[in-house]
């Protein structure tokens, strides 16, 4: 039989994405059994109730003297929200989806048992926990959603109130986590915990982004001068970059102006800035952070999106 590199490929992708989520979901698990469930942080979604249930069940049940599992009532509280979203949004929610939030229901509950104390925190301060909790529980979540699948809970409520709704989702997830996060304040009545859970969710956020998109150093340039040919062979020569020309007119004088753009990595901005300053100090340079550099010289996106 001739070897197929497609196939390898499609296999190779498919062993990648479940090793994602088998460790995003360990790590997440991890960075709420160590860091928020102890100190009683509740920074929305699914875990966040369960956890507020969590500590108000305390003592009510004989078999599970320390309240019910936060892992067990995630997926009791997941498993109807994927139906829900599978019968109203359609299959978007394949296996993998399924897969994670059941892994991170599991992994959360048997960290918690091995543990000598369940609930003890690996650190007493509470705003350390919440910083290595939202960096352990954002990278988490980068690495499932890295695997094409999505976290779940808080996630498919988003969803279906915005198909009934002109709210975007993004606007509502931080809505639904807010009121998950004044549950937890009612529920544990101190003012401190919303404050905590807040501080979480934003860590969360940009822990996942970075996972995401990764660390970029590039930036982008807008360079407007009379000097453009010179600039344009120190871009093209010396820095091996490219660029392009955008027709510009100016808005006071009306003259028509030649504007370079182009990207550079963070060391080339300090040589092109030097060198734009001494053939022309009266130059116009605009420098912008970039989030993410997609084609030819960069990252490939071919490999991005087959990756």
């Amino acid at each position: 039989m001739a070897f197929s590199f497609k196939k390898y490929q499609n296999y190779a992708r498919w062993i990648t994405d479940y090793a994602l989520i088998i460790i995003g979901a360990f790590i997440l698990a991890a960075g709420f059994v160590f860091f928020i469930t102890p100190h009683k942080i509740v920074p929305g979604g699914v875990y966040g109730i369960a956890i507020v249930v969590h500590y108000l069940t305390q003592g009510v049940f004989s078999f599970w003297p320390e309240g019910i599992p936060i892992g067990l009532f995630g997926l009791v509280l997941n498993i109807p929200l994927t139906w829900a979203g599978i019968k109203i949004l359609g299959p978007k929610f394949g296996v993998k989806t399924i897969l994670g939030f059941v892994l991170t229901s599991v992994f959360m509950d048997s960290i918690t048992w091995m543990r000598e104390v369940g609930d003890a925190p690996l650190v007493d301060d509470v705003l350390l926990s919440c910083v290595f909790g939202g960096v352990l529980i954002g990278f988490g979540l980068g690495l499932i959603f890295k695997s094409r699948a999505t976290s779940g809970g808080s996630d498919i409520i988003a969803m279906i109130i915005a198909k009934y709704t002109n709210i975007q989702i993004g606007q509502l997830l931080i809505y639904v986590d807010s009121v998950i996060v004044l549950f937890g304040l009612i529920a544990f009545q101190d003012w401190k915990i919303p404050l905590y859970s807040w501080v979480v969710i934003y860590i969360t956020g940009k822990a996942i982004d970075l996972t995401i998109e990764g660390r970029n150093y590039n930036k982008a340039l807008f360079i407007i001068s009379k000097q453009h040919e010179k600039i344009k062979q120190k871009i093209l020569a010396d820095l091996e970059r490219g660029g392009t020309y955008l027709n510009g007119k100016g808005m006071y004088t009306d003259d028509e102006k030649e504007v370079i753009f182009t990207v550079v990595s963070r060391r080339e901005v300090t040589v092109l800035q030097q060198y734009i300053h001494s053939i022309d100090p009266d130059a116009f340079i605009t420098v912008m952070d970039t989030r993410e550099i997609l084609g030819e010289g960069f990252q490939s996106l071919k490999n991005k999106i087959e990756t």
